[in-house]
């Protein structure tokens, strides 16, 4: 049975370089860059599950992996990848470990709901399942409560792996119940040699992996992406071109975006193989429980998330431009070292809006048109 919000769906990523084991086929070959937490979760299964773990680290630091890896251990007591359950678990498909994401901006108490409701459930292999509950760092104050009770009195049979890329004050109470579990950014090495294992040249996995800012998912996208180089300058330039006019800030804006909408296409892509490749199991199987509706929930979310990283980078490198012209200044420069660092303000508060779905249009123009003109503001290198 699928619950609202609840997907058996999903494929494990691929490559096991920079993985945390030395045995190739293992559960922990897509858990990249963590290798000290891999080794807590593996002293965690040994002395047996507690009834919840929060998973806390930034997007794309392979925290969902790790939480399969980590289910498939308790699971099935092995580490083997290739046994029938743990294959299941890792592709996110098993039917005793039940996977919760989000299907609207937040996590609400109705889906809140749909969780008490499958945890008070029995297993439907074996005795015993494990709740994968992503992203509950958009978990709505109103769903706290509920969720609470159901952490601290769990069933018996059940071990809530609940994912958070950070822990909001509205979910303290809930971090205070589980064993917390730190995952970090993953190292530009690491991603770019992740991707080197996985296919990608060595000069495009570089540029990709210091693009993606510890995300491996996010690194994996642009790796597959030639016009990354163009759109960091073309943000890194924008001081060069704006002269204080409504006008160059909106045309400008305009190309900006239309950047990172060309950007989006590999993800485009990606998303549909990814529906194509369903469609092959609803045909075979049916549409029950298939996870379409989920699947293209995620894709959503993952589009979204995208746009808002790359226009995250793009700003950064904005900033970068306004922040070095003023650093390498010297006292007969005619630059406005006042205006770089009020520049750099504003950028770095239309950053911290990204986060709250602004309409981007609006955001990039309105900032461009505070930003100074070129006089004095050189491309940062």
């Amino acid at each position: 049975m699928t619950n609202a919000g609840t997907t058996n769906s999903g494929t494990a990523s691929s490559g096991t370089a920079g993985a945390d084991t030395t045995r190739p086929g293992t559960i922990w070959d897509d858990v990249i860059g963590q290798t000290d937490t891999v080794r807590h979760l593996r002293a965690a299964a040994d002395r047996g599950a507690v009834h919840a773990y929060l998973f806390a680290g930034p997007a794309g630091s392979t925290k969902l992996q790790a939480a399969r890896a980590f289910a498939a251990r308790l699971m099935t007591g092995g580490e083997d990848a290739e046994g029938r359950d743990a294959s299941l678990i890792l592709r996110g498909e098993h039917p005793d470990v039940r996977e919760v994401r989000r299907v609207g901006a937040s996590i609400d108490v109705e889906q809140v709901k749909a969780i008490i409701h499958e945890a008070s459930l029995t297993p439907s292999e074996g005795t015993s399942k494990v709740m994968i509950l992503d992203e509950f760092h958009l978990l709505t104050p109103n769903g706290v409560g509920r969720l609470l009770k159901i952490i601290e009195e769990p069933p018996d049979s059940v071990t809530f792996l609940i994912l958070a890329d950070f822990v909001p004050h509205d979910l303290i109470t809930i971090s205070s119940r589980c064993a917390r579990v730190d995952f970090r950014a993953i190292g530009a090495d690491t991603i770019a040699a992740q991707l080197v294992a996985e296919g990608v040249a060595p000069a495009s996995a570089m540029g990709a992996a210091r693009a993606a800012h510890g995300d491996l998912e996010r690194a994996r996208v642009l790796s597959t992406d030639p016009a990354l180089a163009e759109r960091r300058s073309a943000f890194a330039e924008a001081p060069h071109v704006l002269d204080g006019t409504g006008a160059v800030a909106m045309r400008t804006a305009a190309h900006l975006l239309g950047l990172i909408d060309a950007a989006s296409e590999p993800l485009t892509a990606r998303h549909a193989a990814e529906v194509a490749e369903l469609d092959e199991r609803i045909k075979a199987h049916g549409e029950r429980g298939s996870g379409k509706k989920q699947l293209e929930d995620r894709h959503k979310r993952e589009l979204r998330r995208y746009r808002t990283d790359e226009l995250r980078s793009g700003l950064a490198a904005l900033a970068a431009t306004y922040r070095d012209t003023a650093v390498n200044s010297n006292v007969h420069s005619t630059t406005d070292i006042a205006g770089c660092a009020e520049a750099v303000k504003s950028i770095h508060r239309a950053m911290e809006t990204l986060d709250r779905n602004p309409n981007e249009k609006l955001l990039v123009e309105s900032l461009l048109w505070s930003l100074p003109d070129a006089q004095g503001v050189s491309p940062a290198k």
